[in-house]
């Protein structure tokens, strides 16, 4: 049994931020929440996503597994104003989830959970350095960087942190000291990443005040936010680029 009254906006973020990753998810749905552990075909990328409970409007739910198309909620989702509620159901026994959004009701065929790539297992890591920044001042920066080169490099110098990209000529440097950022743990840093990666991880902090990016040196990236107004949060984690000597 699942059923639960959700704001469309907040829904449509949530979903835009696994959306990065992975095409199709399994949704773990619980008395407490929903949650997702995705990982990208290439396995570069990962996304572990939980939306609690307290996110909804109304929600109810026993334990069960679903296959859910992110391309379908998202375009159904396009319909939604700001302001609608979206109403879900899964109705028993048909594999289908009844969606009533603006007035619009729609039977949303689920996918076999079965046929989706298994969760992942996070690995457990001890990344010296943390940064916590505004979501706005990462992307600026990510956005640069992609003007001019297709990968990006992310330390911590001292109590500076940096991010850089460098083309066959050009080249653009972001560099933020302590009292410029949020928060900074300072530790060795230095890792190079994909911006095809990147660019798509950080369009959901856009509207996030707090990131939080966890570093090392040629060690995966941890990139983790709170959504739903801090009743959910969302973690990517992004393995590095190897340069060749």
């Amino acid at each position: 049994m699942f059923k639960a009254a959700i704001n469309a906006e907040l829904l449509k973020d949530a979903i835009a931020a696994l959306a990065v990753i992975v095409d199709e998810v399994r949704f773990k749905i619980k008395p407490e929440g929903i949650s997702v552990k995705a990982v990208d075909p290439a396995n570069v990328a990962m996304g572990i996503f939980e939306l609690g409970s307290s996110a909804f409007d109304e929600y109810s739910a026993d334990e069960c597994e679903i296959g859910i198309d992110l391309n379908k909620i998202t375009d159904l989702l396009g319909i939604a104003d700001r302001s609608d509620t979206v109403r879900m159901q899964l109705e028993e026994g048909s594999n289908k989830l009844l969606i009533d959004v603006g007035g619009l009701s729609y039977t949303l065929s689920l996918l076999d959970p079965s046929t989706i790539r298994a969760e992942p297992r996070v690995p457990q890591l001890e990344l010296p350095a943390k940064v916590v920044m505004n979501g706005a001042d990462l992307r600026r920066a990510v956005k640069a960087a992609e003007k001019i080169s297709d990968h990006m490099l992310m330390g911590v110098s001292g109590d500076t942190f940096y991010m850089e990209a460098k083309g066959d000529t050009d080249q653009v440097r972001l560099e933020m000291g302590r009292d410029q950022l949020i928060d900074l743990k300072a530790g060795e840093a230095c890792s190079l990443f994909s911006l095809d990666y990147l660019t798509d991880i950080v369009k959901p902090t856009n509207k996030v005040s707090e990131v939080t990016l966890s570093l090392g040196r040629d060690f995966p990236i941890l990139i983790d936010f709170e959504i739903a107004n801090g009743a959910g949060r969302i973690s990517y984690l992004l393995a590095p680029r190897i340069e060749s000597d």
